[in-house]
């Protein structure tokens, strides 16, 4: 009986995220219409997205953040910030986390998404992973980004997997790029996203609920001394960083 109610909680808390987002989505369709006219205008999208979207929906959602920095940011710096991605929450988390705007790298997939998809192409850079020319006009955009002063967000394990996978290997592009474009690397652990909001809700009807969310803030990786011989080592560094913070 027990496990039933939790079944029926966890589900109705399902529903609740996917309402919430909805909802708050469509009463800020005019104001993000009218920001995404103009590449210039991203630091006010963001501005909301990170102090009132973002919010309505982990406060919404009961999930409270409680993160910790090892070391502050500063401005006038080029980030590329990475995370382990394990939950649709993920993204709302690394608003509240980042104080300096940026812009994601995602998957071209996102695109499907009832009206998500339609903003995400505007305040998002898409790649398709199978396709060379995608993957080469990234960089001319994100170059344009950077000079824009913004920062760059990719999720390195480049999917979500089942909750079997700790931590997946990295992909190559946040390190080829920080090594491009003479970043630096904040890496980042996401602690609580997988028993608070779970990706994969047909792997575990009995998890999900309201809850801090921890991240931590690791001590930021300079790239731009690093060369592409260097990648490998730099990939592996993050990975074996995040890994060891990733056990509670």
């Amino acid at each position: 009986m027990v496990r039933f109610i939790k079944m029926i909680f966890c589900g109705l808390y399902n529903v609740w995220f996917y309402t919430i987002t909805g909802t708050s989505l469509i009463i800020f369709i005019p104001f993000f219409l009218v920001t995404c006219l103009r590449e210039k205008w991203y630091p006010i999208f963001f501005w909301f997205a990170r102090n009132i979207w973002s919010t309505i929906i982990l406060y919404g959602m009961g999930l409270i953040p409680k993160i910790k920095y090892e070391q502050p940011f500063v401005k006038n710096e080029r980030y590329m910030l990475v995370a382990n991605h394990i939950s649709m929450i993920d993204v709302f988390l690394m608003l509240k986390v980042s104080p300096i705007p940026f812009i994601f790298v995602g998957k071209k997939e996102l695109l499907r998404l009832p009206i998500f998809g339609f903003f995400y192409k505007r305040f998002a850079i898409m790649v398709n992973r199978d396709s060379a020319k995608s993957r080469k006009a990234v960089y001319g955009r994100a170059e344009s980004r950077l000079n824009q002063g913004l920062g760059i967000c990719i999720f390195p394990e480049g999917a979500v997997f089942g909750p079997e996978v700790k931590l997946a290997p990295f992909k190559n592009g946040a390190f080829r790029f920080s090594i491009d474009y003479k970043m630096t690397i904040v890496p980042m652990s996401f602690l609580d996203c997988e028993r608070r909001y779970p990706y994969h809700f047909s792997y575990n009807h009995f998890v999900g609920g309201p809850g801090y969310l921890r991240v931590k803030v690791h001590k930021h990786i300079s790239a731009k001394d690093k060369t592409l011989d260097d990648m490998e080592d730099l990939k592996q560094e993050v990975y074996d960083l995040l890994w060891k913070n990733l056990d509670p």
